[in-house]
């Protein structure tokens, strides 16, 4: 359902209904007819897509359907007022986190709830595949489905393709006394998270040209025409660790003690001696015996259709970037089956459900306009068990800008705009010589090429090519810890009464100040695999990086977990633990020279010479407090100690 990088995405599972502690209602009657048994509505169930200018008529009978009917446990509504809570500094449960099995035994759900929702859909004619703590998944004919859920299935005209959707929203008894949170899998819409577009698979090799810079301007393109009326230096050849410490101000702590959790799908089958072998030649620190764990599911599915070696490159950055910044930190990897909804929201349980860790880093996402309110619900329910039991999410911001060049519509992505999740958004960064920070400005890149005559760049400053996600959700209400901060312009902006602002805070992203990541890929011989190196950016490389400096900072808090981090990330706002991050911070113009192979590898191919400009992030901007771009602000000097207990 997922993924990401220089270009993140996330999938489906938007939120129309309103936020009650930041929670969607659930439960809701409906009218009942005179001659039928009650039933309540589960809201969001009937995709918005599904109209009735798109109708095409009812689906066959005989079709097929794979669903999950997720539980809502014994009090869903304690759940989130659990949740938020135990995540406000000002509450007396601050901090106050359960254990997994506390949490599953006061709000997970009963084995009454679950053999009630069980028999309901068997003798729908409905077959149970499988049962966890979460979901009881059902597969059957369309005719099942529909006694089961008290709606008809309809095939809707969607994106040029036909999709089979409810034609009005899914309901459950009205006899299970709200044990259903909501049902997926009704409509058949593609579901699955995207990383990053601009990562190359690891089956071809790919290099980046030179010439670079070891740091922000160190090596200058006299050669090339200027850019805002000065010489500009060229791309760095990519930071490392050492640089990435000193920038966002983590001193002598290392993670020591903390647990991280790195979600993407699939598995790199390299990713130990790639991890291994970065570190040993960047100056960080060996990886200890069991530091680096992986959780994987027995099988993998739609592994051509989710371009599942696509993500081991996601993967080598994820790990290599936590390590980097982190070093002490242990790190498990909790691979999911595909990148569809269904299976990371299993990698995410797995999370919780067995808290594997205190810190989860989340490279990957959708557009908000291929969510559904039904997979919303299931998402926010996991971060919301998540949050009691001290665990914070953190989630990439995406790498399209407002979406406008990508999809033709401005929008946030998701699950980034989950209420209950923090979100990170992405800056250009310059680190200058003996470490120092500069400056950093939002990240958004415009391109231009050189001219035939290497006298000027064609159509400077060029066009838009990608830059940190953001902007006002259509769908989640804002919540509690963004009032009083997030500008009303941003927050009204489609909705009087105030609807969620991403991102939350930043770092590293664009991809013209990116990492360095070592990986195995195949050479161009098609036959002979070697470790090599690239640099790399997005938001993808955003979300390891906060959730590393949040493991520095559990650490200054004596090890006790931070959980859900907004209220705090929030609660500092204005204060000198962040920089406040604002495009062209030189007040002089931004750029950077790139030459590229052509073919990715070598000069075979030919070279490109190009210009990119900084800070021209589609139409989002970096200015002075709070914006859609950087949030609050990228972690400085004073960050990591500003949660020490005193």
């Amino acid at each position: 359902m997922r993924s990401n990088r220089a270009k993140m995405r996330a999938v489906s599972m938007a939120a129309t209904l309103p936020m009650i502690a930041g929670a969607l209602a659930l439960g809701i009657p409906a009218a009942h007819a005179a001659d039928s048994p009650a039933r309540d509505v589960l809201q969001g169930t009937k995709p918005a897509w599904a109209t009735a200018t798109a109708d095409k008529g009812a689906t066959s009978d005989s079709a097929q359907v794979s669903a999950r009917v997720y539980l809502a446990g014994r009090d869903a509504r304690g759940l989130a007022a659990y949740a938020k809570a135990v995540s406000d500094p000002h509450s007396p449960l601050y901090g106050k986190y359960l254990s997994a099995k506390q949490t599953q035994a006061r709000f997970g759900a009963t084995k009454e709830q679950v053999a009630a929702v069980k028999s309901w859909l068997k003798a729908s004619g409905l077959k149970v595949t499988a049962v966890t703590q979460h979901y009881v998944a059902v597969t059957g004919d369309v005719a099942a489905a529909e006694k089961a859920f008290g709606t008809q299935l309809h095939n809707y005209a969607k994106g040029g393709k036909t999709y089979r959707a409810p034609s009005k929203a899914a309901t459950a008894p009205e006899s299970l006394k709200g044990a259903v949170l909501t049902v997926t899998g009704l409509d058949n819409a593609p579901h699955k998270a995207n990383h990053d577009d601009q990562l190359p698979p690891p089956e071809t090799v790919f290099r980046n040209s030179g010439p670079f810079s070891s740091y922000y301007g160190s090596n200058t393109a006299t050669t090339l025409p200027e850019a805002y009326g000065h010489e500009i230096p060229y791309a760095v050849k990519g930071y490392t660790g050492k640089q990435l410490r000193a920038a966002y101000g983590a001193g002598t702590r290392t993670g020591k003690g903390v647990r991280i959790a790195i979600t993407d799908a699939y598995a790199s089958p390299t990713i130990a001696f790639d991890a291994a072998t970065y570190a040993k030649k960047h100056g960080d620190a060996a990886w200890t015996t069991g530091q680096l764990h992986q959780v994987l599911p027995n099988q993998y599915t739609k592994t051509k259709e989710c371009s599942a070696a696509g993500w081991y490159g996601e993967e080598t950055l994820d790990v290599e970037a936590v390590h980097a910044v982190a070093p002490a930190a242990n790190v498990t990897y909790v691979g999911a089956a595909s990148c569809y909804d269904d299976d990371l929201l299993d990698s995410l349980s797995k999370v919780v459900d067995n808290h594997l860790a205190d810190i989860v880093s989340n490279s990957w996402g959708d557009i908000e306009a291929n969510q559904t309110p039904d997979l919303a619900a299931a998402y926010d329910q996991v971060f919301q068990f998540g949050a009691v039991e001290g665990i914070g999410f953190y989630f990439s911001s995406g790498d399209n800008g407002d979406e406008v060049a990508n999809t033709g519509t401005k929008q946030v992505d998701t699950p980034a705009n989950s209420a209950w999740v923090t979100a990170v958004g992405g800056t250009s960064l310059a680190v200058g010589k003996n470490d120092t920070y500069k400056w950093e400005t939002g990240w958004g890149t415009e391109k231009a090429l050189l001219s035939s005559d290497g006298k000027s760049w064609v159509g400077f400053p060029g066009a838009f090519t990608s830059g940190a996600g953001g902007g006002t959700s259509k769908t989640v209400a804002e919540p509690d810890y963004q009032k009083g901060v997030v500008p009303d312009a941003l927050a009204n902006a489609n909705n009087a009464t105030g609807n969620r602002v991403v991102p939350d805070i930043a770092a590293i992203a664009d991809p013209n100040t990116g990492f360095l990541v070592g990986q195995t890929q195949t050479l161009p011989d098609g036959k002979t695999q070697a470790y090599d190196e690239y640099r790399i950016g997005g938001t993808s490389l955003a979300a390891p990086v906060i959730a590393a400096v949040q493991a520095l900072a559990q650490e200054a808090r004596g090890g006790q977990p931070i959980g859900f981090a907004n209220p705090e990330i929030y609660a500092r706002y204005g204060s000198k633990v962040y920089h406040d991050v604002t495009d062209n911070p030189t007040g002089s113009g931004l750029a950077v020279a790139r030459v590229d192979f052509v073919n990715g590898y070598d000069a075979t191919g030919g070279i490109a010479t190009s210009v990119r400009s900084l800070g021209k992030d589609s139409s989002l901007s970096a200015e002075k407090g709070y914006d859609d771009v950087t949030g609050v602000g990228s972690p400085a000097p004073g960050y990591v100690e500003s949660y020490k207990r005193r």
